[in-house]
């Protein structure tokens, strides 16, 4: 038996239930089409730059104790770094496997992500990374070495960088707070 309260309440969960799947579905659809990982095995669409990195990071292994070299998912992404809305090419170290050792590529500050930005690639140590939308600016936000910040690896430590095309290359300022 429904009392009086729960009747009323229903229609609006069955609602709020309905609302959360669209959310999420709109999330989740918006994330495929700004930063979607490519299949990791297929590094053939890469850009010549990244793909240098990648044989780079499979003769690194192969050297040592004849490994096998392996690109997790994540590894290479698609988003717009410079806000041009067409999906830049990112190389994530983090998403690189070696049978032979298991921190080849990445060590106490992070790992290395390769950007390729107009026909470039630029490289920065990181232990995650982000972009998000900063007024009419898309910002790469990192989160870097303590070093970087005065400090030591669990120290605290992010930098924002910009791209600025008509220099091609990336911004970022340490700023002075007072």
């Amino acid at each position: 038996m429904i009392n009086a309260t729960e009747a009323t309440f229903q229609p609006a969960s069955q609602l709020a239930k309905y609302l959360k799947r669209l959310v999420s579905a709109i999330l989740l659809g918006s994330g495929l089409v700004w930063t979607s990982p490519v299949v990791a095995a297929d590094v053939s669409q890469l850009p010549t730059g990244l793909r240098a990195k990648v044989d780079l990071a499979a003769r690194a292994c192969a050297e040592f104790n004849n490994g096998q070299f392996g690109l997790d998912w994540g590894a290479v992404e698609r988003v717009d770094l410079n806000g041009d809305l067409q999906r830049d090419w990112v190389l994530n170290e983090s998403g690189f496997a070696c049978s032979s050792a298991a921190s080849l590529y990445c060590g106490t500050g992070g790992c290395m992500s390769h950007f390729w930005v107009s026909e470039e690639v630029h490289s920065l140590l990181n232990q995650g990374w982000t972009v998000v939308d900063f007024g009419r600016r898309r910002v790469v936000v990192a989160d870097i070495h303590g070093s970087n910040c005065d400090g030591i690896n669990p120290t605290p430590c992010v930098s924002a960088s910009v791209w600025d095309g008509e220099a091609d290359t990336w911004r970022s300022s340490a700023g002075d707070w007072e």
